[in-house]
């Protein structure tokens, strides 16, 4: 007798990457939980340029400055507490002088609008809550309130159609560019308990209809990868979340950094990651007596190994740079 544990979630997916492919991944926790698994993989991407971004019209807003390459100058910056900070960008961005600000935030536009001018092959893009916070002063959405007052801010619930035609209108003004981008949305798992448990399930709801008709708008290029459904239904237990049972546990994220290499990844491009992966930890290895013999004669072979790899995928050679730096 056959006893199924799980309910299994059917992904379909034409859409195959490999390290070739030029990528960008923006979004909510999640995206820096593939982000990050690609990256230490060998993977060709650029990881949240904005810094974490939990809502779709602010995602939609870095990525039109992306596409602009916008030049952010004091007057898009706000000082409070000690810090500037800009109301689209993570605190990480944040600093105590507005030249530094400004310096971490253009720096960081600049190489993501040249990668993107490149041209990408994949963009990711991870929806996390359907809620926004409008400055009531600048009658804006903002991607990060830095804990300022709650009273300065509207809350609110946008719509499945707010969404789709803020998306709409930024998906023809990327395909015009680049016409057979891969667009890949997801919603992430993460569950956002201070909305509580119905209407956490509304806002997840809300981000789930409005992907599903950009998909049906665009069908060649937008497609679903259910990282949401993942967790919920094949994974479906507390076990598989953090102590704050809000967050995936680590287990629950390898699972779908897994789950994903398999949606997405063919026999070769999984061999060249493991590859990889192994070599960047021998890499980062530091010895004990780096001046020993033995040390030496690791390294030689470790530098054989790697040579022998990028002379069979060549353009591995900058990933293990940016392994070094």
């Amino acid at each position: 007798m056959n006893i199924d544990l799980m309910t299994p979630v059917a992904i379909a997916a034409d859409t195959k990457i490999n390290h070739t492919h030029r990528m960008m991944i923006l979004g909510s926790c999640f995206a820096e939980n593939i982000g990050n698994c690609l990256i230490e993989s060998g993977f060709n991407l650029d990881l949240n340029p904005f810094g974490i971004l939990y809502n779709p019209l602010s995602v939609a807003e870095a990525l039109n400055e992306v596409i602009s390459n916008k030049q952010y100058v004091e007057a898009d910056l706000f000082e409070y507490r000690g810090l500037w900070h800009s109301l689209l960008h993570h605190g990480s961005f944040s600093a105590a002088s507005n030249n530094e600000a400004l310096h971490n935030i253009n720096s960081r536009l600049s190489h993501s609008s040249s990668a993107f001018h490149q041209g990408l092959d994949l963009l990711f893009i991870t929806f996390g809550t359907a809620y926004v916070y409008v400055d009531m002063a600048k009658e804006r959405v903002v991607g990060n309130c830095h804990k300022r007052p709650e009273r300065e801010f509207i809350r609110r619930r946008i719509s499945v159609e707010e969404i789709v035609t803020v998306y709409s209108s930024l998906i023809q003004r990327l395909l015009a560019s680049t016409p057979n981008l891969k667009i890949v949305f997801t919603v992430s798992p993460i569950r956002h308990l201070r909305d509580g448990l119905v209407e956490n399930q509304r806002s997840k709801a809300t981000l789930h209809l409005a992907v599903a008709q950009l998909e049906e708008r665009y069908p060649e290029n937008v497609s679903y990868f259910p990282s949401y459904e993942i967790v919920q239904d094949e994974l479906r237990d507390y076990r598989f979340y953090a102590d704050d049972l809000t967050h995936p546990s680590t287990l629950a994220i390898s699972y779908l950094q897994e789950r994903f290499a398999q949606t997405y990844f063919n026999e070769e491009t999984r061999l060249v990651m493991k590859q990889f992966q192994n070599l960047s930890k021998s890499l980062n290895h530091r010895p004990l007596h780096p001046d020993s013999e033995d040390y030496k004669s690791f390294l030689e072979k470790l530098t054989l190994k790697i040579n022998q790899l990028i002379e069979k995928y060549p353009y591995l050679e900058n990933r293990f740079k940016d392994v070094k730096s």
